[in-house]
C-alpha cells in the first residue's frame, strides 16, 4: 500500500509535469513566482501549480543547495519544507562531524538535505521519514542524485523500535512545530521527542547526533540530555542557523563555535565570568561572530587572542595592534566620544549617515539613531557601550579585512 503510494506520489511529481508545464518552468526560471500567480497562463496544458513550485524550489536551492540546483530533474516540494531543510554548507559541515562507517540512519528524513551530504561515507545508509509525500520526493531526488539508499516511510520510533541490530550513527532533527503548526524549542516539545527516546536511542546507536533549535541555550540542552561529548553552534553568514549535539555523558563537551569556513574548538571548562581588566589604548574593536556570541565564551576568547573586553556585558573586544585572524567582524577604530553634545558634535561632524550598533547600552538603535539624526548605512560604523566604569561611550570605526 504505502509503494503504491509512493508511485502514485512520484506520478503527481514527475509525469504530470508534461512538457508544456517544463517549458514553462525552464522559461521563467528567474521569474517573480507572485507575478506568475497573478498572470496566470492560457496554455491549458501547463500545471500552473506544480510549476510554480518548482519554480520557486529550484530558485531557493540555489541559494541554499546548489548542487542540486544545478541539477537537471530535481523536484521540490511546497516552500515551507524548502525553508526548513538544511542548507548545503550546514550539511557538508555536519557530515564532517559523522565521519565515515558502516550503517548511517536518519530518523528524521525530511526533503533528506542532511542525509543525502552525511551519509555518504557509510556503506548502508537508512532514510526514515513519516511523510509519504516527502518520502517520494526524497526517494526519487536520491535516485536521480546517484545516492544509493534505503527509503522507509515510517514514524521515527516505530522503526527504531523495530530495528535490527544497531547504527554506527543515528541522526535526528526533530520537528519543532506542534499539531497546529505553531513553533516550538523544547526538547521535550519536539517530534520526536528525544529525552523520551534517549534509552533506545543509546542502546541502538553507537553514536547519536541531534540537531536543535538554535533558540536553546546549549548548557540547559546539555543537561537535560546528560551530557554530550561535542556541541556545535553553526553560523551561516553570521546568522545562528543550527544547534547539534553529539551525544555522551560529558557535562563538559567540546564546543565548536562555527560560522561559515571558520570553525573555533573552545575547551568548555575554560568558560567562567569574565575577569575585570584595566582599560588601555585601543586601535581595533572587534565584534564576534554569531555563534560565538550564542555560545558565552568570552573569557575564552580573550584567552586564546591578544584583545581584551571593553567591558563584562559589552561582548566587544579591542586590541592596540590589529589582530588578522579574529572570529568575527574588524574595526579601526578612529574616534572615541562620551554621550555629550559637545564630543558627539565633534566626532560626527563629517557624518550623516552611519552603521549603528548598542551592546549593553541604554538606548535602542532607533533612539540613538535619532538623537544622533543620522541616516542609516554608508562606510561608518558606530558601536554605543557601557564601559566597566558605567560610563557610556560610542566608538567611531571603518570596517577593516
Amino acid at each position: 500500500m504505502v509503494r503504491a503510494y509512493f508511485n502514485f506520489i512520484l506520478y503527481l511529481c514527475t509525469m504530470l509535469m508534461n512538457e508544456a508545464t517544463l517549458v514553462f518552468i525552464r522559461r521563467h526560471a528567474d521569474g517573480d513566482v507572485r507575478r506568475l500567480a497573478l498572470q496566470g497562463v492560457k496554455d491549458p496544458d501547463v500545471d500552473l501549480p506544480m510549476a510554480l513550485q518548482q519554480i520557486a524550489g529550484r530558485q531557493t536551492a540555489r541559494r541554499k543547495l546548489p548542487s542540486w540546483a544545478a541539477a537537471e530533474g530535481v523536484v521540490y516540494p511546497p516552500h515551507l519544507n524548502m525553508e526548513q531543510c538544511s542548507s548545503e554548507q550546514t550539511a557538508r559541515y555536519k557530515a564532517g562531524i559523522v565521519g565515515r562507517g558502516s550503517r548511517y540512519v536518519d530518523l528524521t528524513g525530511g526533503l533528506g538535505v542532511d542525509f543525502f551530504f552525511m551519509s555518504q561515507a557509510f556503506s548502508e545508509r537508512i532514510y526514515v521519514e513519516q511523510n509519504a509525500d516527502l518520502c517520494a520526493v526524497a526517494e526519487h531526488n536520491f535516485r536521480l542524485l546517484g545516492l544509493t539508499c534505503s527509503v522507509c516511510c515510517s514514524d521515527a520510533v516505530a522503526f527504531l523500535q523495530q530495528m535490527r541490530g544497531t547504527a554506527d550513527v543515528v541522526y535526528l532533527d526533530p520537528a519543532r512545530r506542534n499539531e497546529h503548526g505553531g513553533r516550538t524549542y523544547g526538547i521535550a516539545d519536539c517530534t520526536p521527542n528525544v529525552l523520551e527516546l534517549l534509552p533506545l536511542l543509546r542502546q541502538k546507536a553507537a553514536t547519536v547526533v541531534l540537531k536543535l533549535s538554535p533558540m536553546l541555550d546549549w548548557r540547559k540542552a546539555v543537561d537535560d540530555l546528560g551530557g554530550a561529548d561535542e556541541v556545535h553552534i553553526v553560523s551561516v553568514g553570521n546568522e545562528c542557523k543550527e544547534l547539534v549535539l553529539v551525544l555522551g555523558d560529558s557535562r563538559l563537551p567540546v564546543l565548536y563555535c562555527v560560522n561559515d569556513g571558520h570553525a573555533w574548538q573552545v575547551p568548555v571548562p575554560r568558560l567562567s565570568a569574565v575577569s575585570e581588566q584595566k582599560e588601555e589604548a585601543a586601535a581595533f574593536l572587534y565584534e564576534p561572530n554569531a555563534s560565538i556570541m550564542k555560545a558565552g565564551c568570552f573569557e575564552a576568547v580573550e584567552q586564546t587572542y591578544p584583545v581584551r573586553q571593553l567591558a563584562a556585558n559589552s561582548h566587544l573586544f579591542v586590541s592596540a595592534v590589529r589582530v588578522d585572524d579574529f572570529p568575527g567582524r574588524a574595526f579601526c577604530i578612529e574616534s572615541v566620544a562620551a554621550l555629550n553634545k559637545q564630543e558627539l558634535r565633534t566626532a560626527l561632524a563629517a557624518i550623516d549617515r552611519a552603521n549603528i550598533t548598542v551592546r549593553n547600552f541604554p538606548m535602542t538603535v532607533e533612539q540613538l539613531r535619532k538623537k544622533l539624526k543620522l541616516k542609516d548605512g554608508g562606510t561608518v560604523y558606530l558601536f554605543a557601550t557601557t564601559l566597566a566604569d558605567d560610563s557610556h561611550k560610542l566608538f567611531i570605526c571603518r570596517k577593516i579585512g
